[in-house]
């Protein structure tokens, strides 16, 4: 009688041991601090050649107020992208359905219902592209790639249409002393404190949950994670939802913080937040990242644009250094993963 072989089975749960707390995973946790430490030192280095080149300005605390706050609305993104890169997958989407979320949200319509109404519009707009985003990758069998691609256009074409081209301001009186220093909580934005509270929920939901191991099997070795039992699909489709509703959230965000409501919110936005992701050690092959190295990932970016406003570079100039961190990020990625 010939018995079943369980080689499929085992190389299945090979790529998930991270319970077990052997020492690939002290060795995980090690290369971890690593880049951590490395990344606030980078951090360290940009607040020192700030204090240098723009002491008065750079330090002033209008002014690291200001970095927080900035911070805020594409960290919240940049959390939402580093579960979906971690995964395996992309999302060009995520300006588009800020974007998209923001202008929904501050019609007239959705104005008469006051805070919630906007809040509550926003975040489901966000939601509900990111559900249709997940459904078209999971069991459309879309690459993320296209997928993604064709919501970026599709939301802003929405977005214009709603707006037809003009800023919607923004009326209720809820939502806009949020924006004041009245509303500030021990000296910071309101907007920063859902980044940390956002970050914290993050962090707690990649490191602490069997949805964190999920994704992380999952982008290491799909058919693995099959084999495991993983629905593959289902976790699919909950990461670009977990996507669709932090765009939402960054969407009101961003709505308490201009006051209003354009079709051009979110620009590049994707491209910032999957720069900040990989900064912070998020492989774009999947299977690899961290929360908190995406978050100094997105504080080092908005970090060295407020040095190059302060020292009045130009925009081109900016983002060609931004380019060139990137390059250099995935090049020393590639220098680890061949050494590891």
């Amino acid at each position: 009688m010939i018995q079943p072989a369980p080689a499929a089975e085992a190389a299945a749960r090979k790529p998930v041991p991270a319970d077990d707390g052997g020492s690939p995973w002290r060795a995980s946790l090690a290369r971890a601090d690593v880049r951590t430490l490395s990344l606030l030192g980078v951090l360290a280095a940009l607040i020192v050649i700030g204090g240098i080149t723009q002491p008065d300005a750079f330090l002033d605390t209008d002014n690291v107020q200001l970095i927080l706050t900035q911070a805020s609305v594409i960290g919240v993104v940049t959390v939402g992208m580093t579960f979906v890169i971690i995964s395996g997958g992309i999302d060009l989407s995520v300006g588009a359905i800020v974007a998209l979320a923001s202008v929904w949200a501050t019609t007239v319509a959705t104005q008469e219902y006051g805070f919630a109404g906007i809040l509550f519009t926003a975040v489901v707009v966000g939601t509900g592209c990111g559900l249709v985003n997940g459904l078209l990758i999971a069991y459309g069998g879309l690459v993320p790639f296209i997928a993604t691609l064709a919501m970026l256009a599709a939301g802003r074409g929405l977005a214009l249409q709603i707006t037809d081209g003009k800023t919607q301001m923004v009326t209720v009186d809820g939502v806009l002393r949020l924006g004041e220093r009245d509303s500030y909580v021990l000296g910071l934005p309101p907007l920063v404190l859902v980044f940390a509270a956002v970050t914290v929920v993050g962090w707690l939901l990649l490191n602490r949950t069997t949805f964190g191991r999920r994704s992380v099997a999952v982008g290491g070795n799909a058919e693995a994670a099959r084999l495991a039992g993983i629905d593959v699909r289902r976790q699919r489709l909950y990461l670009y939802l977990l996507s669709g509703l932090c765009c939402g959230i960054a969407a009101f965000l961003l709505i308490i913080l201009s006051g209003s409501g354009q079709n051009t919110n979110g620009n590049l936005y994707e491209l910032d937040a999957i720069a900040a992701a990989i900064i912070g050690g998020t492989l774009l092959s999947g299977g690899r990242g961290t929360i908190t190295g995406s978050v100094l990932g997105v504080l080092i970016f908005t970090t060295i644009t407020n040095i190059f406003a302060l020292n009045n570079l130009e925009t081109a100039t900016q983002q060609i250094a931004k380019g060139a961190i990137i390059v250099a990020a995935v090049l020393v990625q590639r220098r680890t993963a061949h050494t590891s």
